[in-house]
């Protein structure tokens, strides 16, 4: 039965778009803030990295639940507690004046996104029909996309001239702006059949996607064969299977497993999921390069990636009918293919070298993006009953999330150790442990410095590689799954 689109559609549209960019801008704009907070607060390397830390674990293990509660409840009513929330922690977190209150805010913050996230997108999908919804979805996905890349410039901007409480600050007049125009503009919304809550789905849901987010954060610190990594991957792996077991034996379940037989929406899921982790990886590597070997500061750095989110923003809305014209699985091949062609292409990056290959990537990504997202989020939105929505997006957000995780932490160990292994021993042990630390050690010979930009750029090289292959691995498999769902018989 084909969705009747709301007279006020495009109006809409915009609110949730701007309900969601504040969300992505504050996951990029920390980053940039970092070093002025450890200064201000006086926080060590460990109190850093929960303040990040906190933040996605609590929305990874919320997501899935809070999608189901917004398609019980309403997902009008989750996006304001979700906005609301969402802007208490940010004025918390401004003006925090410990580490740990830092923290509990950046949790509370986690909070808010986990309920605002899946309700922009399965708001947008009861308010369009299906002639407008892959436009409507692709301006979504390319606003989602521009907060990514414009979050280090906004942050540069405002730490260059104000105190690194503004780049949290800056969250609370649009997210109260947000919440106004979502209480007069948006349309109630919710999953008509009444279904108990399934209390041990949401407990075992939550336990695993924090487990496993938990392992792979503490990665980078422990090693993937310490007892607290393997500890939380075991955990995690019990807690997912127990939960599917449960899901398939409960008669009313949070999320209905039946959805994955959809090619459409398995295809949706492998493509995010795999673009999740080359790119979270890859462009986290090259927020380093632009910094660390070309000697970008953090404004000038942000401003170079900014391309990227031009270029998703340009080809999503030039493309948006491109998957009804040539099929959605050809359309999401191609979108994948433009993403692997542009890490490679950031492969080719060295040393001493200019930002022309630099460029070049970001702008085959920005395309590949701009084609292969609005197509996975259509097939996505479109396999699933319009009253479930909600669920539907909290899946997709919160297996990108881990993907993106799994990512940062995969390519991120090798690049450590393709680094360690090219430097040069007249460093000595102690620089082996980061690029700071090693260029630290080489400061006064021009030749040791070059030598460790060269070790940092050959592990980049090698992991951009891997991001690659994992981006045309999910072009693949998603354009297969959905070609086969095109061809079968409606």
């Amino acid at each position: 039965m084909e969705t009747r689109a709301h007279p006020q559609r495009w109006l809409v549209l915009g609110v949730l778009c701007l309900s969601v960019m504040v969300v992505v801008l504050d996951n990029t704009v920390l980053n940039v803030a970092i070093p002025s907070i450890s200064t201000g607060l006086g926080a060590s390397t460990a109190d850093v990295q929960w303040m990040i830390n906190a933040y996605s674990l609590v929305l990874a293990g919320l997501l899935l639940t809070s999608g189901a509660l917004s398609d019980r409840f309403g997902r009008k009513r989750a996006l304001v507690a979700g906005l609301a929330v969402f802007g208490v922690g940010s004025a918390v977190a401004a003006y925090a004046g410990s580490p740990e209150a830092l923290i509990a805010a950046r949790a509370f913050m986690g909070l808010g996104a986990a309920f605002l996230m899946p309700g922009t997108l399965a708001v947008l999908v009861q308010l369009f029909d299906e002639r407008e919804r892959p436009r409507a979805i692709a301006i979504w996905a390319a606003v989602s996309s521009v907060g990514l890349a414009g979050g280090p410039v906004i942050g540069g901007f405002l730490i260059d001239r104000f105190w690194w409480g503004s780049v949290f600050l800056v969250n609370v007049p649009v997210a109260a702006l947000a919440v106004a125009a979502v209480v007069l503009l948006v349309p109630e919304s919710k999953d008509p059949t009444v279904r108990r809550p399934d209390v041990p789905g949401s407990v075992l849901s939550t336990v695993a996607m924090t487990s496993l987010v938990w392992a792979v954060i503490s990665q980078p610190e422990h090693g993937w064969g310490s007892a607290r990594v393997l500890t939380a991957l075991g955990v995690g792996a019990v807690a997912l299977l127990a939960f599917a077991w449960w899901e398939r034996r409960t008669p009313e379940p949070m999320l209905d497993l039946a959805f994955f037989a959809d090619r459409r929406f398995s295809g949706a899921i492998t493509g995010g999921v795999l673009a999740a982790f080359g790119m979270g990886g890859s462009l986290f590597l090259l927020t380093q390069h632009l910094q660390s070997v070309l000697g970008y500061s953090p404004l000038e750095a942000g401003v170079r990636v900014a391309p990227m989110a031009i270029a998703v923003l340009v080809v999503s809305n030039l493309c948006a009918g491109l998957g009804a014209r040539f099929g959605a699985g050809n359309t999401m091949a191609l979108g994948m293919s433009g993403v692997a062609a542009g890490l490679l292409a950031l492969s080719s990056s060295t040393a001493d070298g200019g930002y022309t290959a630099t460029l070049a990537g970001l702008l085959l990504i920005g395309a590949g993006v701009g084609i292969a997202m609005p197509v996975a989020a259509n097939a996505l939105m479109s396999a699933i009953p319009p009253e479930r929505a909600g669920i539907a997006s909290g899946l997709n957000g919160t297996l990108t999330e881990l993907g993106n995780s799994f990512g940062i932490a995969v390519l991120g160990s090798l690049l450590s150790a393709r680094f360690s292994a090219g430097l040069p021993d007249a460093l000595g042990d102690g620089a082996e442990r980061s690029m700071s630390a090693a260029l630290q050690a080489a400061a006064g010979s021009p030749e040791l410095t070059l030598a460790v930009r060269e070790a940092f750029v050959s592990g980049m090289s090698v992991s951009l590689v891997v991001g690659a292959c994992a981006a045309l691995l999910g072009g693949i498999l998603s354009g297969l799954m959905l070609r086969c769902a095109e061809r079968a018989p409606a």
